[in-house]
């Protein structure tokens, strides 16, 4: 596997959320390698970028890109991709009507440079009945009905830190995840609009920033879970995750989608106009970055902020 980040062509800036409790520590000497995975857009289809076409600024200091790569997705040629899909256990017992979509997802993405991965989220950890798979047939059998017992997912944000901690980076390999769940945060007490500071999910972000793992969503209520107040609440937290990382919240409204399958789509497009990039720092702390494209027409998405890979 390796460290990637998510970006999108165009101006990006990546603001400290965390980040300046980081600078206190002490910089590490020499130069330190940061991936992060970009996601290129134009009018014209998914662009061709050249390291040249990148400019990046780490903590206000340009720096140069030593590698550009595409990600491979499915039968696309490029850097091996490993993609977590995360269901929630928590999720109603109607999330049985996805399941072909789920298969459709693993079949469509799964290839001998794209492994995939199906994890359920609950009581704080992630559980992967077959792990990684480049082999569609062997990851389909990890799909099943979610639990569906009130409280077995408690907090979809500790579970992606477990994830992130366990999940081994290396070099040349990009990382990304897919979400199925409300999003909402257990541990924060009220979803009111005025409780929406979690510290629990701020955490999880400014661990993916770390990892360089954009986090995907796709939003689908629980069955102990109702209400527009639920609801707000959970789909702004994933907001927050996906802003911070470069990943995006891929659907919204209080109904559970009919279908799953727009959804995959959208996040194979997205994936397939993603590169991984690759720079140097002499700081291993996170900071704010700045991704700019020559290219006219082209915008970029990335993570808020990075950091070199064991950066605390």
């Amino acid at each position: 596997m390796f460290r990637s980040l998510a970006l999108t062509a165009g101006v990006i800036c990546l603001t400290t959320l965390g980040a300046r409790a980081q600078r206190s520590n002490a910089d590490t000497e020499g130069p330190q390698p940061v991936n992060i995975i970009v996601r290129a857009e134009s009018k014209g289809g998914a662009p061709t970028l050249q390291p040249s076409d990148l400019k990046v600024e780490f903590n206000g200091k340009p720096v140069t890109v030593t590698s550009l790569q595409a990600l491979g997705v499915g039968n696309k040629p490029g850097v091996r991709t490993e993609v977590a899909l995360l269901i929630d256990d928590g999720l109603r017992g109607n999330f049985g009507t996805q399941l072909r979509d789920v298969e459709k997802f693993v079949q469509n993405t799964a290839s001998p440079n794209t492994a995939v991965g199906v994890g359920y989220m609950r009581n704080g950890g992630v559980d992967f009945p077959v792990g990684f798979s480049t082999e569609p047939e062997k990851e389909l059998q990890a799909i099943r009905l979610p639990i569906s017992m009130a409280g077995v997912d408690g907090s979809p944000y500790f579970c992606l830190q477990d994830l992130l901690k366990k999940w081994p980076a290396h070099r040349g390999v990009a990382r990304v995840v897919l979400m199925i769940t409300s999003g909402i945060d257990r541990y924060n007490g009220s979803v009111s609009p005025l409780n929406q500071d979690s510290p629990y999910v701020a955490q999880a972000v400014t661990d993916a920033q770390r990892s360089g793992v954009p986090v995907y969503s796709i939003y689908y209520g629980r069955r102990e879970v109702n209400g527009n107040l639920s609801s707000f609440s959970g789909q702004s937290y994933l907001s927050q995750m996906a802003e911070g990382t470069g990943g995006e919240t891929l659907n919204g409204g209080t109904i559970n989608p009919v279908s799953l399958d727009p959804y995959f789509k959208r996040f194979e497009d997205d994936l397939r106009e993603s590169y991984l990039v690759t720079f140097q720092t002499g700081l291993s702390r996170l900071e704010r970055v700045k991704v700019s494209s020559s290219t006219k027409g082209v915008k970029l998405r990335a993570q808020q902020i990075a950091g070199a890979a064991g950066s605390k």
